[in-house]
């Protein structure tokens, strides 16, 4: 049998390892009885597979495993030698199989040697048409990175990571470097002259000698899987937190190797130092050209070349209208997951003269959007008229915690689980005041041979403002209760469905029935308020002034307490099996998110130059210069309520778009 002869047939998987052995003779025309078959996974010798009735399956033949086809005598009736294959199924069940003759480089084999391997589907179109091929192989032992076994027809860059136990964070992390074209030809050429040795933030130019080498292997013309050990031991020197075998986040490990690869191929050996001048009226095609200049002088790398590109980013102070634009360096984006651009919020909103109960109302408005948009499409599905306005309020404990006066108040610092109430009120020319009025029930307690009467906060508190400065007086506060309160009782709600009488009608109904009972309002300092002209005093400020309204039990009964007892919840949960399906995600929407306007947090506060003081300024970020390789990591898990990640099967789509214009993306 000629050296180095090749072969390819089709069998399938659920055939018996003696067909396996029949076929193999078949075509390097052994004899059946002279030849076993080992388990040769990993290039050792595991188990000989004597049982010839089981099947490929039953024997547990894994996809691109070695197999022995080993000739058990010569003429001279001695051991002769062995060979190796490899198996992979195709998409009918059944497995292609590669067969070659070798010679090892120390002669030990022979040309009655036969390996047997099942090979990709690359094969199969040919495989098809007829039972076998046959061509001759020139010596594979001068092919670098070939172990003792075959890779001709096979592409290099297709070899796989072992698993060292909970390392694919760092194995598709590697993997998506790797096979990035700058980086694959930047490390199989010669880039030692490019080391930093001596740059103090670097790892002494051992990462990327590690990262080199490993990259190496993986390229070479091989198919056998390669164990990224020492690359995982030199990191774990350098990032403790990364060692052991325990789950990490692949985008930390990536952005912890890009920085390190960066350090240890800085191609600046003394950084300068150098600081940027103010705009000053100059382009930002200048500025941004001087920022990148500054920052090249200082990094300089294949990593820089690749990866990083520039932001401008924008900063405006919220009080002297102070603008700020810089252009820093990026290595990678953080992008929100978008699925959906809007969100449904409901809220009830509340008259303060009397002239309709109270009302919940469900609208739509941007997912990152602020109050003044639920302020619009609240004014459009309850009619609001010019004269009036709508003041939000966050309900806590039976009363107004919070008032959203803020108009770019972002919408979701407002979790779903929380409760609002608006107010319906009249537009004022000079600034308000707020009375609020907090309902109390009575609660009898009866104890041992006593009883005794508490009152406990109910309901949804109603609010009333009046101008700064304004005298108002006991008899004034007592009217204001009285236009809230009338759509709330029983006998009214049946008149205001049937007609829109005027405010003074529903007063007088209301005065019909309040001989029935009395009406007490306490202040905060337990002192009843009563029906008199004398003047009290509502102090100059936006938190609202608390009146209580103590209910009996009786006067309760004649209330419609529906409209205080059941305040809805912004957004109702619901479980995952029964949310509907989500507008289509795409790359763009997440983009969009990442880049827009926002305030910044309280604990980012900005100093304004010209306030000489810190201001929650808001930022806007824009893309200025895009680097050749764009490493965009996708935010997949939200956590309100419980930590949910996101399903895999819904990101297919920007993903594969992704990949179609070179990103690299990490969830």
């Amino acid at each position: 049998m000629p050296k180095g002869e090749q072969a390819v047939v089709r069998i399938s998987k659920r055939v018996t390892v003696d067909e396996l052995r029949k076929k193999a003779c078949e075509v390097f025309d052994l004899v059946p009885d002279e030849v076993c078959i080992w388990d040769y996974y990993g290039r050792t010798k595991h188990a000989l597979m004597d049982n010839l009735e089981k099947t490929l399956d039953d024997a547990n033949i894994q996809m691109d495993q070695d197999i022995l086809v080993e000739v058990t005598t010569d003429a001279n009736g001695s051991l002769d030698g062995a060979c190796m294959s490899s198996i992979q199924e195709d998409y009918f069940g059944s497995t292609s199989t590669y067969l070659m003759t070798d010679a090892s480089k120390s002669g030990c084999l022979n040309e009655n040697l036969a390996s047997l391997c099942y090979g990709s589907r690359s094969y199969s179109s040919s495989l098809m048409q007829s039972q076998y091929l046959r061509s001759s192989s020139g010596d594979l032992d001068n092919v670098p990175g070939t172990v003792g076994m075959t890779t001709r027809g096979s592409p290099s860059g297709l070899t796989g990571l072992l698993n060292l136990g909970n390392t694919c964070f760092m194995n598709s992390a590697v993997q998506c470097l790797v096979h990035t074209p700058e980086f694959a030809r930047y490390f199989r050429e010669d880039y030692h002259c490019e080391i930093n040795w001596h740059n103090p933030l670097g790892m002494v130019g051992e990462l990327a000698l590690a990262f080199g080498e490993l990259l190496r292997k993986l390229w070479a013309p091989s198919r056998t899987p390669v164990s990224p050990r020492p690359f995982k031991t030199k990191l774990s020197r350098f990032a403790p937190q990364f060692s052991g075998y325990n789950q990490h986040d692949s985008q930390e490990l990536l952005a912890f190797l890009l920085d390190g690869l960066h350090e240890d191929l800085n191609r600046v050996k003394h950084r300068p130092y150098l600081k940027s001048k103010d705009a000053e009226g100059r382009s930002d095609e200048e500025v941004a050209d001087e920022y990148w200049a500054n920052h090249i002088a200082r990094n300089d790398s294949i990593i820089v070349d690749v990866c990083q590109g520039q932001y401008k980013s924008t900063l405006v102070c919220p009080v002297c209208g102070k603008v700020s634009v810089t252009f820093d360096p990026f290595m990678y984006l953080s992008l929100p997951l978008q699925f959906a651009s809007t969100r449904s919020m409901t809220v009830v909103v509340f008259t303060c003269d009397g002239s309709a109960p109270p009302i919940p109302y469900t609208v739509s408005v941007p997912k990152q959007g602020r109050c003044r948009d639920l302020i619009q499409a609240l004014s459009n599905a309850c009619s609001l008229r010019n004269e009036e306005r709508l003041l939000i309020a966050e309900i806590r404990s039976h009363r107004i915690h919070l008032i959203l006066e803020d108009p770019v108040l972002q919408l979701s610092t407002i979790k779903d689980d929380d409760h609002l109430a608006v107010y319906r009120l009249p537009r004022l020319e000079k600034r308000a005041s707020y009375v609020q009025f907090v309902h109390r029930r009575e609660d009898l307690d009866l104890g041992n041979n006593s009883s005794s009467t508490s009152w406990k906060p109910y309901g949804v508190p109603l609010l009333a403002q009046i101008s700064r400065n304004e005298t108002v007086t006991g008899s004034d506060i007592h009217e204001m209760a009285r236009k809230m309160l009338v759509p709330m009782f029983r006998n009214h709600v049946a008149q205001h469905s049937a007609v829109q009488s005027s405010l003074s009608t529903r007063t007088q109904s209301y005065h019909t029935d309040s001989s029935k009972f009395q009406l007490q309002l306490i202040d905060d300092s337990n002192t009843v308020i009563e029906q008199t002209d004398y003047a009290i005093r509502v102090p100059q400020s936006s938190v609202a002034t608390v009146i209580f309204v103590n209910w009996s039990k009786l006067d309760l009964k004649k209330l419609n307490t529906n409209h205080l007892e059941h305040l809805p919840e912004v957004f109702k949960y619901a479980p995952p099996a029964k949310r509907t399906r989500g507008e289509p995600l795409s790359l763009y929407a997440c983009l969009d998110a990442f880049l827009r306007e926002e305030p910044l947090v309280p604990e980012e506060m900005w100093y304004c130059p010209r306030c000489k003081e810190q201001r929650q300024a808001s930022k806007k970020l824009d893309l200025w210069r895009l680097p050749e390789v764009l490493v965009i990591h996708l935010k997949r898990f939200s956590f309100r309520y419980l930590s949910v990640k996101l399903m895999s099967c819904m990101l297919l789509a920007i993903i594969m778009a992704a990949w179609r214009v070179g990103i690299i993306l990490l969830t």
